[in-house]
């Protein structure tokens, strides 16, 4: 007998090899090349699954391990999405979220079903802040799960 308090794990749109690792996104790898062919000083990249926290395409420059950084930060967005819910903000969703660190500017850029989401991490003192956001929001019309 299952417990009362048994949730179904939410489906998602991932695909799982035999060895339990996720199979390649054609299209989230192509969205982290974009971004690094735009954005060539970025530290770390990563498109991400909300649902899941897996990374579907990644890449880094720096020691940030960007599939590790992906779980953390998907926690972050539920997180978000449930003060938002607690809120009663219905009319409100997440465009993208900054996190300010010292020298490091991580930014989290939602897709609008908020299904999926670009994280990019760049240098505070190298990067303009408004032509990464601009380069994300290009890039995440793309990732729309159908």
């Amino acid at each position: 007998m299952k417990p009362k308090n048994y949730r179904r794990k939410a489906s998602t749109s991932i695909k799982v090899s035999k060895t339990g690792l996720a199979t390649p996104d054609p299209l989230a790898n192509q969205v982290v090349q974009q971004v690094l062919a735009e954005l060539p000083g970025l530290l770390a990249v990563a498109v991400v699954d909300v649902a899941s926290g897996m990374s579907l395409a990644a890449h880094s420059t720096a020691t940030i391990n960007p599939d590790t950084a992906a779980t953390y930060n998907a926690e972050v967005v539920k997180q978000k999405q449930k003060a938002m819910a607690a809120l009663l903000l219905t009319d409100e969703r997440i465009d993208d979220i900054l996190i300010t660190l010292s020298s490091q500017l991580h930014l989290l850029q939602l897709t609008p079903d908020g299904r999926r989401f670009i994280y990019l991490v760049v240098s505070a003192q190298n990067t303009n802040l408004g032509i990464a956001r601009q380069v994300l929001r290009a890039q995440v019309g793309q990732l729309q799960v159908q």
